[in-house]
């Protein structure tokens, strides 16, 4: 194993093309991304279909191989069995025995790998109660609904208490005090010092609760950030203010004034460090100033330009 360091995940110029004897070459899934997440970070992991966030998930898995490129997990090789055993998985549309109750997935998975019984029995309760399925853990899976059933997948996921989450679609049939709970719980486990890559289309839900953020289109990384960075709108301000009928005349060299009503006026500056230059030209004119801030927009929103400034790209090679 490496020498610990603040990441905990390296990929490093990664790129996955199946089925390469095709007669086009192949369909590429993955094309020479490179990122790195942080020790006790949440990740968040965004993209439309076909991006290819499932292929980094199972390559970062040891469930396929990479064509090329380097996928470390603590210092480890992917494909280094050693790499999973303090890893946690929740995939999509997972599929668990129907006959085993929630007690028995999770017996079933701790054995997967290789605790010991009295390990196992110690972590049931605990982990039962913190998806609030305490009171099923004797019910078989197939009486489960979808929530039920992801909230017992999100658990049989922590059973070997893990250092690195990776949860795919975790919210996915779950009500919104679910989400709320689910999202409690990342923060809980994040503030023990775990790892959590989150997979959603439910952009909301990684706004609210990712340090940082990935987006990948047609296989490539596109941009990576912090929900800050990828939600502000670089040079524009909302300046809330007393306006009233005053018509502000901006000097091309401060900005250029975008919209303004009788309470609020968006500029976009000509260079960040000129705000001050602005407020003082309002404070000249006698402008009561309420606020002012960076204006934001949604990750949504964001992923949405981001994604749509992208030329399109060739899948096969």
């Amino acid at each position: 194993r490496a020498e610990t360091t603040m990441n905990i995940i390296d990929v490093i110029e990664l790129t996955k093309v199946y089925n390469p004897r095709m007669k086009k070459g192949g369909i590429v899934a993955l094309n020479d991304v490179s990122l790195s997440v942080q020790r006790g970070e949440i990740f968040g992991l965004l993209g439309p279909n076909g991006a290819g966030k499932t292929t980094l998930f199972k390559i970062l898995l040891g469930i396929v191989s990479a064509t090329a490129g380097t996928a470390l997990l603590d210092g480890m090789k992917s494909s280094d069995p050693h790499s999973r055993e303090k890893v946690g998985y929740l995939p999509e549309n997972h599929r668990f025995p129907p006959h085993l109750t929630g007690y028995g997935l999770l017996k079933f998975t701790g054995r997967l790998y290789g605790m010991s019984e009295s390990d196992i029995d110690s972590r049931l309760d605990i982990l039962l109660n913190m998806v609030g399925m305490e009171r099923w853990g004797d019910t078989p899976i197939k009486k489960y609904s979808k929530g039920m059933s992801q909230r017992v997948g999100l658990a049989q996921a922590l059973i070997c208490d893990p250092d690195i989450l990776f949860l795919d679609e975790p919210t996915d049939g779950i009500d919104p005090v679910g989400k709320i709970e689910i999202r409690n719980i990342m923060a809980e486990l994040k503030n023990k010092g775990k790892t959590i890559i989150v997979n959603s289309h439910l952009l909301a839900e990684i706004e609210n609760i990712a340090d940082r953020v990935a987006i990948l289109n047609h296989g490539r990384l596109i941009k990576t950030g912090t929900v800050s960075d990828l939600t502000t709108r670089g040079t524009q301000y909302q300046i809330d203010a007393d306006f009233g009928n005053l018509l502000i005349d901006i000097p091309s060299e401060i900005g250029k004034r975008l919209s303004i009503t009788t309470s609020s006026m968006v500029i976009e500056m000509s260079d960040s460090d000129k705000i001050n230059d602005l407020i003082d030209l309002l404070r000249i004119k006698k402008v009561s100033i309420r606020a002012v801030q960076p204006l934001k927009v949604s990750l949504e929103q964001s992923f949405i330009e981001t994604v749509a400034a992208e030329p399109p790209r060739q899948r096969e090679i």
